[in-house]
């Protein structure tokens, strides 16, 4: 899944996300898969604003500099999109065959979509097949606006890489947890991602997803938060919120007022993710999460990780996408991998996957 280019190759997990550009090159090893490259590059403000690429020059560089930076050789790259140009539906349909349903997708997918369907890419998974029980099947109808696409294709060919698969960055967290986390057969878990500007949210069970939702909120909250509280600028505020004590004039900074200000952002973040697993909860009663896995940027940020928990009622834990994957502790520093781990699931999870997957 989902949007398939290329025929299958080894390919690097290319996070373009909208503070920065992740990097991860993955290959095959004696037990599993090795970690043999990772990187990041920053981007300017605003160069992704929901999901839509606004200054494709500044990441085209970004993109180059990652590659150069790390000695990246490989050109063939799986990306992923979110935001409100993609549209995830778990809908149900009169059992039928996988040919029948390619067949007659694009019908159903009309009732479904809020876009003109010629405007759109589609895809979808069969979660259940229904011959054997009521006459229904389950299927997950993924949509992604074909202007968006053609953007990240653009920006990927032009740093010099050809784009193999896009997937949904919900998704490539999944691929991320069913390599790394060992989930009992009927185990529901959370699977929440918070990044700069988007929170996606994917409840699995059973490998399969069956809620997803993203939230327009993340990381730069708590910056504007600061920046609106200490009247700062936002590169001084997004220091502060990474730990930094940059000079401000003369300006004392008091971490009460920091404190203040980032867990006011945590709390409305935490709101929004009980809210989606309340929606969840009722309409599916007989599935109960049993944990919640954070990962993003943001999934270690002083005290988040509690506040959900307190709000949910349910055990968090901060993702780890190299448990399963052999890492040279000598190439990478085993510090800098637990320190970057949890924003670099996006990446790994893309990684992970092959054009024919």
């Amino acid at each position: 899944m989902f949007f398939k280019l290329n025929k299958a190759r080894p390919v690097i997990g290319l996070d373009i996300g909208s503070h920065a550009v992740k990097v991860v090159e993955l290959r095959p090893g004696r037990r599993g898969y090795q970690l043999v490259n990772l990187g990041t590059a920053s981007l300017p403000p605003e160069a992704i604003v929901d999901g839509a690429l606004l200054n494709s020059g500044a990441i085209v560089e970004a993109i180059q500099n990652v590659l150069v930076n790390n000695n990246i050789k490989t050109k063939d790259a799986v990306v992923a999109v979110s935001g409100h140009s993609v549209i995830i539906k778990k809908i149900s349909l009169p059992a039928m065959t996988k040919e029948e349903l390619e067949e007659q997708i694009q019908w159903e997918a009309e009732q479904y979509i809020p876009f003109d369907i010629n405007d759109v890419n589609l895809d979808f998974q069969i979660l259940s097949n229904g011959f054997e029980s009521d006459g229904k099947m389950d299927v997950l109808l993924v949509a992604a606006k074909k202007e968006l696409i053609n953007d990240y294709v653009n920006v990927i060919t032009e740093a010099g890489l050809r784009p193999t698969v896009i997937d949904v960055e919900a998704f490539a967290v999944e691929t991320m947890f069913e390599k790394n986390y060992a989930a009992n057969q009927d185990e529901t878990a959370a699977l929440v991602n918070i990044g700069a500007s988007i929170v996606n949210i994917n409840i699995v069970k059973n490998g399969l997803p069956v809620f997803t939702r993203d939230i327009s909120a993340g990381g730069n909250q708590y910056t504007e938060e600061i920046q609106k509280t200490l009247h700062v600028s936002f590169q001084e505020a997004e220091a502060i919120k990474l730990g930094g004590t940059p000079s401000l004039a003369g300006k004392e900074i008091l971490p009460e007022e920091v404190d203040r200000a980032m867990r006011g952002v945590s709390e409305t973040l935490a709101a929004e993710i009980q809210r989606s697993m309340e929606f969840f909860g009722a309409t599916a009663p007989e599935d109960r999460v049993s944990r919640i896995i954070l990962s993003g940027g943001c999934a270690q940020m002083s005290g988040l990780p509690e506040i959900i928990e307190e709000k949910t009622r349910v055990p968090v834990e901060i993702a780890d996408p190299f448990r399963q994957i052999e890492c040279d502790g000598k190439m990478i520093d085993e510090d800098y991998l637990r320190e970057v781990g949890p924003s670099m699931c996006v990446g790994v999870g893309l990684a992970l996957r092959t054009a024919g997957a």
